[in-house]
């Protein structure tokens, strides 16, 4: 005899039916409420809570025209490989406009059926990315983290990716057991010559795609909003030119890495420039423009992921 849930529906069960049937079987806010039996009020709620909680992901399927003629832009100054410019959302956050579009690219290539190694870094952007994915079975690929998942006060770093997007597709994953900066050069230099750690780092040096935010280094830089670096470094950087950075690595308008501050005590693997693996840079905001900019200049990164307005800024310049 089969056993009945008999278990109420949680808020969340009802956020998912209610985004399930206005999404998919495209049902009026009144049918839904009909349908749930709850007011018409109430099932506007559900429906704004399902997108808001993440249950329902929303595709632009049709490329608009301003779009293109940016993406063109971008690949004819900076000869790219890959560009997607995503619709800009207006005030709101531009990760929620260019995360189903890294998604989708991301999910492009571990669909190749050749062996790939993908090296990730990681950020809000990276992660919002992850967060907008579809699951996909690619046991054939190996995922490498790009930096260090420890963070100052030891826990794990809150934006690291590799453990989230390996849910998502079920294949080999290889973390970077390190911290994201170490206190001292030698620390560093100590943890890079565990044979394990060695073999995660050369792992990521080789990788055949590489997908990577791009952080500024301005008053809202992510490595001082995040804990890693204090404010006089980050002011000591800036007096070296520091514009940007890429898996923590830090650089200056024209993209070369820098020998000062944290750079001597970054605990991942440098995204070499010009090399010819594809490289995805995935960023978006008024801050980013310069950062972009630069690493596309010394082709750090040769693909660019990002919205209308970010990509406006960046042929601005």
């Amino acid at each position: 005899m089969s056993r009945i849930d008999t278990n109420d529906p949680t808020p969340q069960d009802d956020a998912a039916r209610a985004g399930w049937l206005y999404y998919v079987a495209g049902m009026t806010q009144d049918q839904i409420a009909a349908e749930l039996g709850v007011s018409r009020q109430r099932a506007q709620r559900l429906v704004a809570k399902a997108m808001a909680d993440g249950l329902i992901h929303v595709r632009l399927n049709h490329r608009i025209g301003a779009c293109l003629d940016l993406e063109s832009a971008l690949r004819d100054r900076y000869g790219l490989g890959r560009c997607r410019v995503s619709p800009s959302l207006g005030g709101a956050d531009p990760v929620l406009s260019i995360a189903p579009a890294a998604a989708a690219e991301l999910e492009r290539v571990l669909r190749q059926t050749d062996p790939l190694t993908i090296a990730l870094g990681t950020g809000r952007a990276m992660r919002g990315m992850v967060d907008a994915m579809a699951p996909v079975e690619a046991p054939q690929h190996r995922l490498v983290s790009l930096i260090g998942n420890i963070a100052p006060d030891g826990s794990a770093s809150f934006f690291d990716v590799i453990m989230r997007v390996s849910d998502k597709v079920r294949a080999p994953h290889y973390p970077m057991l390190v911290p994201v900066i170490s206190p001292t050069g030698a620390e560093r230099d100590a943890f890079h010559a565990l044979a394990p750690v060695r073999r995660v780092a050369d792992l990521a040096r080789t990788a055949d795609v590489v997908f990577v935010g791009v952080g500024q280094m301005s008053d809202d830089a992510p490595l001082l909003a995040d804990g890693f670096v204090t404010r006089s470094e980050l002011d000591q950087m800036r007096a070296a030119g520091a514009v940007g950075e890429v898996a923590g690595w830090v650089f200056d308008s024209n993209g070369h890495y820098l020998d000062v501050g944290t750079n001597t005590r970054t605990g991942g693997v440098r995204v070499e420039p010009k090399l010819a693996r594809p490289a995805v840079g995935i960023a978006a905001g008024a801050s980013k423009a310069a950062p972009i900019a630069a690493a596309l200049k010394a082709r750090i990164i040769n693909g660019l992921i990002t919205d209308e307005l970010t990509a406006r800024a960046v042929l601005a310049l």
